[in-house]
């Protein structure tokens, strides 16, 4: 794969990471899209095996440089690269001395990002239609009825903005219950 020529350009054909070996890759920061260049870094064949490989080793002391580099996208990955090595000393002093803006910090830990999720009483992830048992009786509000524990909710909704909250149907009644109440089926 040839590299953009401005890309290339930037990066004088070297690694914007380890400033050894010649850049032969574009790699695009995530969760950004490789339309522009301000979104990729350029890096060699090591930096790429490294980052593909998970490597938290002492590989990545060449960042206490490439931190301070002025592209953004090469101060993202290189902070997105020492937060997994947060572990290691050295790393989290370059991580502690380094004041970048916030919008690239946001960026650089967007890939450790985890989005929320319904679960269930006991952790197991939910999702509409699914089939659930109440763990205890209920009071259902506004009828004059209640759940016994052991009921079974088939065919549940997911509330979008309260992961702790589904929908369902109990003596053909849509009712709302809360998923600390529920085990999945």
């Amino acid at each position: 794969m040839s590299m953009n020529v401005k890309l290339n350009e930037r990066s004088s054909g070297t690694c914007e990471l380890c400033s050894n070996l010649p850049a032969t890759q574009e790699y695009t920061v995530s969760p950004k899209s490789d339309d522009t260049i301000e979104h990729q870094v350029a890096i060699c064949d090591s930096c790429l095996s490294n980052i593909t490989s998970g490597d938290t080793s002492d590989y990545w002391r060449c960042l206490e440089g490439s931190i301070w580099n002025p592209e953004p996208a090469v101060q993202a990955l290189s902070y997105r690269i020492l937060y997994t090595c947060k572990d290691q000393e050295w790393a989290n002093d370059v991580l502690s001395s380094v004041e970048l803006d916030e919008s690239t910090v946001q960026w650089a830990l967007s890939a450790f990002e985890v989005a929320d999720a319904h679960k269930d009483a006991f952790g197991n992830t939910l999702e509409n239609g699914d089939t659930v048992v109440l763990t205890q009786a209920l009071n259902v509000k506004g009828t004059s009825f209640s759940a016994p524990k052991g009921t079974v909710v088939k065919k549940i909704r997911l509330v979008p903005d309260n992961t702790e909250q589904i929908e369902g149907k109990i003596n053909e009644q849509v009712i709302v219950i809360l998923t600390k109440y529920v085990k999945k089926n």
